[in-house]
């Protein structure tokens, strides 16, 4: 095998034993030659790790390692893109699954030295069947598109992606934007409940290029796994946390005002509808890390609307998603 292959398949675990063989055969059957998987196991406990020694012992293009403690879910991640090798990073979740085509249809579009990164839309498929599923991030446009519209769409919650298990990135890139820790003021450790430095690495390396490319088909499969993060943090958890990174964000760019305007009425509902007070989250400037960080524009909504749903009962609030969907589009 190269010392020096063209795409490291990065796969981060802990405790999949009932999954992991999946996960590895779905990277090693790609019809796209020229790679590594690259598996990291963040000390389990279940058996997973006598799994990944077993597809290391029978596959030369698997390189396991094992953290001598675990390490929290997104140091695991950085310690994978330690060990890769590629200039090009794939990541695939333990319990997920990828076509075998996805690398010979993103590579080659990687050689544009213009496109910053390619995904594919994804389908969420439950109880090990990927034919019983729905699929995300395919509502979007097609094709080269302008980073800057990527940008609008994540912040805005449309159908655009979090997870960078659809996508395929340069590992110079994600060296530099696979976020530890993001700066907040309401004391949360993204380092260890994991939510939003895989959104934040679509943002941060969409901000380096001009274009990024949607493939038509759904070639990355993720399973809707009981004990998976965006199941076990819950609802509210995931939506805020994804906002106050997504603060953090806009609160270092050269954003368009109208943008910020907009993104801020997201905050605004989203406090109505998630409940922010447990998690420290009272205002619109709680969610930036420092006080009064585009705080000013309080919502691109008008000022009528506003005062009406604050007003709204919490038990139809819900509903506000579909109003923020609506205005975002404005």
């Amino acid at each position: 095998m190269s010392t020096s292959p063209q795409v490291s398949v990065l796969v981060p675990v802990y405790n999949r034993a009932y999954c992991i063989e999946q996960a590895l055969a779905s990277a090693l059957e790609q019809t796209f030659g020229d790679l590594e998987v690259v598996v990291v196991d963040n000390c389990s406990t279940d058996g997973s790790w006598e799994l990944i020694q077993r597809a290391a012992s029978s596959d030369a293009r698997v390189r396991a390692f094992r953290n001598d403690s675990n390490i929290g879910p997104v140091r695991n991640w950085l310690r994978c893109v330690r060990e890769a090798r590629g200039e090009l990073i794939k990541i695939i979740w333990s319990d997920d699954l990828l076509h075998r085509e996805y690398l010979a249809e993103a590579v080659p579009l990687m050689a544009d030295a213009t496109v910053g990164f390619v995904y594919s839309p994804a389908m969420i498929f439950f109880g090990g069947d990927p034919l019983n599923s729905y699929t995300l991030y395919e509502s979007t446009p097609l094709g080269c598109r302008p980073t800057a519209e990527f940008i609008e769409g994540s912040l805005l919650k449309r159908d655009y992606p979090v997870s960078p298990g659809c996508g395929l990135f340069r590992i110079k890139d994600v060296r530099d934007c696979l976020l530890e820790q993001v700066p907040n003021r309401v004391g949360s450790d993204f380092a260890m409940h994991a939510i939003a430095p895989d959104a934040l690495l679509f943002l941060l390396v969409a901000e380096r290029y001009p274009c990024f490319y949607r493939l038509k088909q759904p070639l990355s499969y993720f399973r809707a796994a009981p004990d998976g993060i965006s199941v076990t943090s819950g609802r509210s958890k995931l939506a805020l946390h994804y906002d106050v990174a997504k603060a953090w964000f806009v609160s270092r760019g050269d954003l368009p005002p109208t943008l910020v305007a907009k993104f801020n009425s997201m905050l605004f509902i989203d406090l109505l509808v998630f409940r922010g007070k447990p998690f420290g989250l009272r205002r619109i400037a709680d969610f930036y890390p420092e006080t009064g960080q585009h705080s000013l524009s309080v919502a691109y909504l008008p000022v009528s609307v506003v005062n009406l749903l604050a007003k709204i009962p919490r038990k139809i609030r819900p509903r506000l998603r579909l109003i923020a969907s609506r205005a975002s589009r404005a």
